[in-house]
């Protein structure tokens, strides 16, 4: 690592995956992985390309079952450039000796660089030097040079370039099982000596796929068609010492594209008209550097370089460029085929930072959730429900895309999959609406779609809310919370649990914060948004009430992950560690020994502590205490201890948000938590899972970690409020922020020193509140320096 690129020296098969994934360019638009142009998809290397919220739908042959998935298509490859020497086999790191090898990810200017030195014997070699972007200005182009120089010999090469169509889902090993040929009606074609295109089309989702690729070479192009793959090759004439340039740019357009007649048309078009290599470089190199002016963040050391290779993995999967296409925060972003490219509620860990420098990005994901308002809708009275039930998983429109079935790896066996039943996926997407608002100062959206969204979330949980005599209170049964392991009570013939702490907190928060929005709507919106969806007053009166008697059980003096958690059994923590040493997915190890997680007091990932990752302290004792419950410092810090011990960080979102909660809680283990979240796809943690795409959710919420959680930053009432916490092993950092017109603010902190900076405009001052009541209001072109309590 150095501040601004991500190295990797030698070749190493064993990484060759996850090296993949971390080496992904992309524009929002589309990506493609780290892969080597020479090599095809094998047990090694996976080429994937991905076009953001393309999906197809197919059904397969399961354990007996006809099993229905639709997943994020693995698109035609763009990148194979095989060479070898005449009569001999193709060179490939595998293959052929490697005498020295380098990749090179530049992250300031979103260019990949790899350099690979061939032993061919006698005392020869060749290196092999190419650069690699996919581009930021122009979202459907991408361009690959390669180099080549003979070290020792001078003789012919010859280089195969292909478009190819024969291409599968087949990333991930587990889904094998399942029907991963999402293509059909491959056809190729030449439009010029050195261009080809191939176009074909998704099986069941009918959208329209086209490529065109121009080589540029110094010696001639041939082209031949061997369908599905169009092919062009050249002979290089090497000379020691001398080197030989080929160029491939490629352009890629899809039916689902606005402002085009026909795919293959534009893709042929676009190639034509795009100047060379070189020229398409300065623009797309122009554009990361404005991108990265907008996203600046400056952390010391390797924290800081890992922050910036999230960042990096951040935008180029929710770019600008997002902000014109309809699509929602794949968890694994466009980096591989994991969890097939579905959208669960990652875009809680994500818009927050976007808010604050992308605005235009996050409002375009939450229209994603509204233009499924209906779907959701439709859902909730399909489960006999009013308002609006958002899936767990969705997709291209919106329908529950969670499997049904999911495959124990440790025991090979098919088991039935009940993580639909995590509605609180409702609540995160209120929460990014309330998010937003505050700090874009959207109130148009907040007035229309925002209002809607909040209003259809809060119908379906105040209907999903019955009232308990015995208990005075309303409950909320049959759901499962963010800690998947428990999906249902031990040996119970039905799956979900109830009263999950976080769903009936949440939901208590989106009913308050609902009736809060319906009530500051200006008249004439408030009377169209009630007409359109027939709400009344004697509904507004059921929500304040619902959201001040949700039940929130305890046991021992904290907060109960649910109704009757601290019922169930004590692992032996020490004895499962001691047999199995990673535990992480406790789950599959205790189904393979034929007992099941739901027995036990264990937690695959933050489920109770997900509230101090949401909420401040005092939000969350104010959110308690209008549920006429305590919640006072000492409950907290013992509800943190327990969940502490008995939870197995089977997500990467886990240690981020235990990070969080011990640094807002002033806890000396807070960095331990920070650090695995930092490190969780480059060294990836979960054993595995990096190669099969990387973990968005936990990228971004690592910086929002400095962002918000270090900052204590929250934006309400038309201010900043600012509450730092000293880590000591991050004392001094700096950011910038976009906030209510104003660009550029920048906030620098030392110890014990807040230097806050609002760039000239012509907007109004902003206030900035900080504990003790003390507050500031800074004028545009001014500096606050601000001491800090200890």
């Amino acid at each position: 690592m150095t501040g601004w690129t991500w190295e990797y020296d030698g070749y190493d098969p064993a990484d060759a995956r996850v090296r993949e994934s971390l080496c992904t360019l992309g524009n929002g638009y589309f990506a493609t992985r780290g892969a080597f142009a020479e090599c095809s998809a094998d047990e090694v290397h996976y080429p994937g390309t991905y076009a953001a919220g393309l999906y197809n739908r197919l059904t397969s042959q399961v354990a007996g079952r006809q099993v229905e998935n639709e997943d994020m298509v693995n698109l035609p490859n763009w990148l194979p450039l095989r060479f070898r020497l005449p009569g001999e086999p193709w060179l490939t790191p595998d293959t052929a000796t490697v005498l020295d090898h380098a990749v090179t990810l530049h992250l300031s200017s979103g260019l990949l660089e790899r350099r690979t030195r061939y032993g061919l014997g006698a005392q020869r070699a060749l290196e092999v030097h190419q650069l690699r972007f996919v581009h930021m200005a122009d979202p459907h182009l991408a361009g690959l040079r390669t180099e080549f120089t003979a070290e020792g010999f001078s003789g012919t090469l010859e280089t195969e370039a292909a478009l190819d169509g024969g291409v599968t889902n087949s990333g991930v090993p587990r889904y094998r099982d399942l029907d991963g040929r999402h293509l059909t009606h491959v056809l190729t074609g030449t439009t010029s000596a050195d261009t080809v295109w191939l176009r074909c089309r998704t099986r069941t989702s009918d959208v329209r796929i086209a490529l065109a690729a121009r080589l540029t070479s110094p010696a001639s192009v041939t082209i031949r068609h061997d369908r599905p793959r169009a092919l062009q090759t050249t002979r290089l004439e090497l000379h020691a010492g001398r080197t030989a340039t080929v160029d491939k740019i490629v352009a890629l357009h899809t039916s689902r594209d606005a402002a085009i007649s026909d795919p293959l048309h534009a893709a042929v078009d676009r190639v034509s008209r795009a100047g060379d290599f070189d020229a398409l470089l300065a623009p797309h190199v122009t554009v990361w550097k404005q991108m990265w002016r907008r996203a600046e963040l400056d952390v010391p050391g390797e924290a800081g370089t890992i922050l910036r290779l999230h960042l990096f993995h951040v935008l180029q999967t929710l770019s600008p460029h997002t902000a014109d296409l309809d699509v929602g925060v794949p968890a694994r972003g466009l980096h591989g085929e994991a969890y097939r490219g579905h959208v669960f509620w990652d875009e809680l860990f994500v818009l927050p930072y976007l808010d604050l420098h992308f605005p235009e990005v996050s409002r375009a994901l939450l229209h994603y959730r509204y233009r499924r308002l209906e779907r959701a809708r439709l859902a909730a009275q399909d489960a006999g429900r009013r308002g609006a039930m958002f899936p767990w998983q969705s997709g291209s429109d919106g329908r529950e895309e969670t499997q049904q079935l999911h495959l124990n790896p440790r025991s090979g066996r098919w088991l039935p999959d009940q993580s639909h039943l995590q509605h609180h996926v409702g609540s995160a997407i209120a929460y990014n609406v309330w998010q937003y608002c505050e700090a874009s100062g959207d109130e148009e959206f907040l007035h229309t779609k925002g209002a809607e969204l909040l209003l259809q979330i809060s119908r379906f949980w105040a209907d999903s809310a019955g009232f308990d005599e015995r208990l005075g209170r309303y409950r909320i049964k049959g759901v499962v919370g963010p800690d998947e392991y428990h999906d249902a009570y031990p040996d119970a013939a039905e799956p979900g649990l109830d009263d999950n702490a976080y769903t009936n907190v949440t939901a208590a928060w989106v009913l308050a914060r609902t009736v809060e929005v319906l009530d500051g709507l200006p008249e004439p919106r408030h009377r169209e948004l009630t007409e359109r969806t027939g709400l009344d007053a004697g509904e507004l009166e059921e929500w304040e009430e619902i959201s001040r008697m949700l039940h929130v059980p305890f046991h021992d003096g904290v907060i109960s992950q649910f109704e009757g958690y601290g019922e169930l059994a004590e692992l032996d923590w020490r004895g499962y560690r001691r047999r199995y040493g990673d535990i992480r997915r406790l789950d599959r190890i205790l189904e393979a020994e034929g007992d099941s997680v739901n027995r036990y007091q264990a937690s695959k990932q933050a489920d109770v502590l997900m509230l101090g990752y949401l909420f401040s302290p005092a939000e969350l004792q104010g959110v308690f205490h209008r549920l006429g419950l305590s919640l006072d410092e000492r409950t907290w810090r013992r509800t943190v201890d327990h969940y502490l011990h008995r939870t197995s960080h089977g997500s990467t979102l886990s240690g981020l948000v235990h990070g969080w909660v011990l640094a807002r809680a002033r806890r000396a283990d807070a960095w331990q938590f920070c650090q695995e979240a930092l490190q969780a796809d480059i060294a990836d943690i979960q054993g595995g899972t990096t190669g099969e795409g990387i973990h968005l959710g936990a990228m971004g919420g690592t910086l929002d970690l400095v962002q918000r959680g270090l900052t204590g930053l929250e934006t309400r009432g038309g201010a900043l409020w600012l509450d730092p916490v000293p880590l000591p092993e991050l004392s001094s950092y700096g950011f910038t922020l976009r906030y209510h017109g104003h660009w550029g603010v920048r906030l620098r902190l030392e110890r014990g020193l807040l230097e806050i900076t609002v760039p000239e405009s012509g907007h109004s001052p902003i206030d900035v509140h900080l504990p003790h009541h003390r507050s500031v209001r800074i004028e545009p072109g001014e500096t606050g320096r601000l001491a800090l309590p200890d």
